[in-house]
């Protein structure tokens, strides 16, 4: 499969609301995931909405490392391909973390998150799966799916003196804790 071109902040297609995919078992959808899947490898990523690669479906695919996953339930999350996402908030806890996006690179900002998440979703076999995530995985899903509904992390910084390029908040903050802060960084 080709590497496809990720859109950057700016693009019109990161400001719109996808479209539900019809049929999930359609060959096309099966093409687009498994480029996405090679596209978000190549570029490191955690995660990549359909939007982020010019098409205006709503599929993600993502994965969450075992050093990433803070639950300790299963020791990640193996890469998925969720079709047509619908994500629920369970409970009002939430948290913040810094984050960053293929769509905005070099760049990342602190995003407030629900820490438990419902998701009910599409696979590629057509059918429903529902399921729950907290923690990090909660905080991809919802990063991933604000991409369909046209929301950029950018979006949801309340502080914006703390967004910035994540090789300049290295410089700045080597003497406080910036080790840490780069651990922080989702690298969606």
């Amino acid at each position: 499969m080709p590497i496809l071109k990720i859109a950057r902040m700016g693009h019109p297609i990161l400001n719109q609301i996808s479209q539900p995919v019809i049929d999930p078992t359609a060959p096309e959808v099966s093409r687009l995931i498994s480029a996405m899947i090679e596209t978000m490898e190549d570029a490191k990523g955690t995660g990549l909405a359909a939007p982020q690669v010019h098409m205006p479906w709503r599929i993600v695919v993502y994965k969450v490392i075992a050093e990433r996953e803070d639950t300790g339930e299963n020791g990640g999350v193996p890469t998925t391909a969720i079709i047509n996402p619908v994500i629920e908030p369970l409970g009002d806890d939430t948290n913040v973390a810094f984050e960053a996006c293929l769509s905005v690179p070099g760049m990342a900002g602190p995003v407030s998150r629900f820490n438990r998440i419902g998701l009910t979703y599409q696979n590629i076999i057509g059918e429903t799966v529902e399921c729950e995530a907290e923690g990090f995985h909660a905080r991809v899903l919802q990063h991933e799916c604000d991409h369909l509904d046209g929301v950029l992390y950018p979006m949801r910084i309340e502080d914006m003196s703390q967004f910035g390029f994540i090789e300049e908040m290295g410089k700045n903050n080597e003497n406080e804790g910036s080790e840490q802060h780069r651990e922080e960084v989702s690298d969606e």
